[in-house]
C-alpha cells in the first residue's frame, strides 16, 4: 500500500516544486462525463469529434484542472491542504493517450495565515503547454504520512 506525506506550513520554502503526472483514458473521459454531467460531443462521439478542429475527441478542460487538485492533495502540500481558489487558462486540448503532468511551485507563502500560492504548470508527454495558471491553498499545520487510499475499480458497460 502507497502512502502519502505532506508539507506542513513550517516544512514548505519559496520555490519548493512538485509534480504529478496522469495518462488519459478513454475510460476518464467517460467517468468525468459521468461525474460532471457534461456530455459535450467533442468529448465523448468520436464522429462529432472527427468533425471538429480538434480531429478526434479530447478531455474535459476540467480533468486538467482536477489534476491540479489532485497534485495539490498528494504533493504538495499533500493531505490536510485546503484548496482555496484557481486560475487556469487552457493552451492546447489533451487527447486520450496523453501524458498530462502538472508542476506546482510555491512562488508564495504568507505564514500567519498558512497561505501559499502556487505556479501550475500543466505539459503534455511532448513537453507541450497546456494549461497554466495560479493557485491559493490554506497549508497544514501538522506533519501527516497516512495510508493512500485504495480505489475500486469502475466497469463500464
Amino acid at each position: 500500500m502507497s502512502q502519502l506525506e505532506n508539507f506542513p506550513i513550517a516544512e514548505l520554502s519559496v520555490g519548493l516544486s512538485k509534480t504529478y503526472s496522469k495518462t488519459l483514458t478513454e475510460k476518464d473521459v467517460i467517468l468525468f462525463a459521468a461525474c460532471s454531467g457534461d456530455v459535450n460531443p467533442v468529448h465523448l462521439d468520436k464522429a462529432y469529434a472527427a468533425t471538429t478542429p480538434f480531429g478526434e475527441p479530447i478531455a474535459h478542460g476540467m480533468w486538467t484542472g482536477a489534476l491540479v487538485s489532485a497534485a495539490i492533495a498528494t504533493q504538495l502540500p499533500g493531505p490536510g491542504s485546503v484548496y482555496r481558489s484557481q486560475s487556469l487558462n487552457f493552451k492546447h486540448p489533451v487527447k486520450i493517450g496523453d501524458t498530462v503532468a502538472v508542476t506546482l511551485t510555491i512562488s508564495e507563502i504568507k505564514e500567519r495565515v498558512k497561505l501559499i500560492t502556487l505556479d501550475c504548470e500543466a505539459h503534455n508527454q511532448d513537453g507541450k503547454l497546456i494549461a497554466k495558471g495560479v493557485a491559493e491553498v490554506i497549508a497544514p499545520s501538522e506533519k501527516q504520512i497516512i495510508a493512500a487510499p485504495v480505489l475500486p475499480e469502475i466497469v463500464i458497460g
